[in-house]
């Protein structure tokens, strides 16, 4: 399902394409970064009384999936997700 038209579309591209390497790097670097508080703000406001191994952990399922976060961290909680 696309919710952009294709108009719009193509001139996102159009300006992608205009960026320089290291600029189209800093965006996904600056979007992954984003990505990864986001997850973590949801976490922490679903478990307040975490630790921070508890939210490294949780992190870890959450991106990364349950059978990387347990080779990394060995237990994992079995409500993470």
């Amino acid at each position: 399902m696309q919710d952009t038209c294709a108009v719009m579309l193509e001139r996102y591209h159009a300006l992608l394409r205009a960026q320089a390497p290291h600029e189209r790097l800093a965006q996904a670097m600056a979007l992954s970064t984003m990505t990864r508080e986001l997850a973590l703000a949801g976490i922490r406001a679903r478990f307040p009384n975490a630790d921070a191994h508890e939210l490294d952990v949780r992190l870890a399922v959450r991106l990364y999936g349950r059978d990387a976060a347990c080779k990394v961290y060995g237990e994992v909680p079995d409500d993470a997700r």
